[in-house]
């Protein structure tokens, strides 16, 4: 079993910042890819951005290219979320997720994770 917990939501104004965190128990964290997921109400969930289990890739949804940044620190067991130049359209819910195959890609679908954290609130205002 993993456990997953998120922190580093809040409201902010368009333009502002926020970093989310993700820091996790129960397994070797370094070994598994980790991805950000958001969904906003009324919307289906997507996939936000990833990042391999060495760290050495990183993926992003071309929503967010250029403003948001994916890393991890696996002496921490944590990964984070830098969100820059916020729009309101990032409103979301937003959580991180485990695929359970240690060494596997960056999924880029929720059904391939198998973890989930409860989530944080990321609300932005204009």
């Amino acid at each position: 079993q993993v456990q997953l917990v998120e922190s580093g939501g809040g409201l902010v104004q368009a333009g502002g910042s926020l970093r989310l965190s993700c820091v996790a128990s129960g397994r070797t964290f370094s070994n598994y890819a980790v991805g950000w997921f958001r969904q906003a109400p009324g919307k289906e969930r997507e996939f936000v951005a990833g990042i391999s289990w060495s760290g050495g890739s990183t993926y992003y949804a071309d929503s967010v290219k250029g403003r948001f940044t994916v890393a991890r620190d696996n002496a921490k067991n944590s990964v984070y979320l830098q969100m820059n130049s916020l729009k309101p359209e990032d409103t979301a819910v937003y959580h991180c997720a485990i695929n359970g195959d240690p060494f596997s890609r960056v999924a880029l679908k929720d059904y391939e994770y198998d973890y989930w954290g409860q989530g944080t609130q990321v609300t932005v205002s204009s």
